[in-house]
């Protein structure tokens, strides 16, 4: 594609699909100019930077997160939209999790989301500082609960590289951490049951047992 014709849309569109495909270290300006059929300098001239690229896709994927209408539900309903939203759009993005701690992250679409979020609690009772701990208190829910995922995904990929089998990996790593884990009574007596696999039950459900609680706990604080 010419870098005439060629748009920073466009790039960071398809920055987006090699991210999700093949995580941050698979990211690099040559493998995207190939996707885009244009030199790796045409990916300097739209974006200027690998980090700045990242910066980019990372903000986009965050328009993908519907913002509930404040007039037909009450805040709590959408509360819990826009927090299952932002969930579902970090799972969908595993690369989002690890690169939140390495790169800078701002623009149109967080800053749109946000605004919303702190709309729902404001709409809530809260005001200030309230209604900024407790969308702080949100994403770090969200994020807490997606952050397993993007590490194992990460995980495979890494043994993938260097030539193991990542499935065999996870296996013997599983094998070793159980055998610590009978040490523990409580971690032994889940590990002893039929399904021998308490950290996918554990997993299963948290997020929103988590939401669930926190909106719970905050419903009280407001009635009080």
């Amino acid at each position: 594609m010419p870098k005439s014709t060629l748009t920073a849309e466009q790039i960071v569109r398809t920055a987006i699909e090699l991210l999700d495909a093949e995580g941050l270290d698979g990211l690099n300006m040559r493998g995207l100019g190939k996707r885009l059929d244009a030199a790796a300098t045409a990916m300097y001239w739209h974006v200027k930077s690998k980090d700045n690229l990242v910066r980019l896709a990372a903000d986009e994927v965050w328009n993908e997160i519907e913002l509930p209408d404040l007039d037909g539900l009450d805040w709590r309903a959408a509360a819990v939209d826009m927090a299952t939203g932002l969930h579902a759009m970090l799972t969908r993005h595993p690369w989002l999790v690890q690169a939140l701690a390495g790169y800078l992250h701002y623009g149109p679409g967080k800053s749109r989301h946000d605004e919303h979020l702190l709309a729902v609690y404001e709409a809530a009772g809260l005001s200030g500082a309230e209604a900024d701990r407790a969308a702080a208190a949100t994403f770090m829910l969200a994020l807490g609960s997606a952050v397993g995922a993007s590490a194992t995904i990460a995980l495979s990929r890494r043994i993938g590289v260097d030539g193991g089998d990542p499935e065999e990996r996870m296996r013997e790593t599983i094998a070793e951490a159980s055998a610590i884990a009978t040490r523990f009574p409580r971690l032994r007596a889940r590990l002893e049951t039929a399904s021998a696999d308490y950290n996918a039950a554990a997993a299963d459900g948290s997020f929103e047992f988590g939401l669930a609680t926190f909106l719970d706990g905050l419903e009280l604080r407001l009635k009080a």
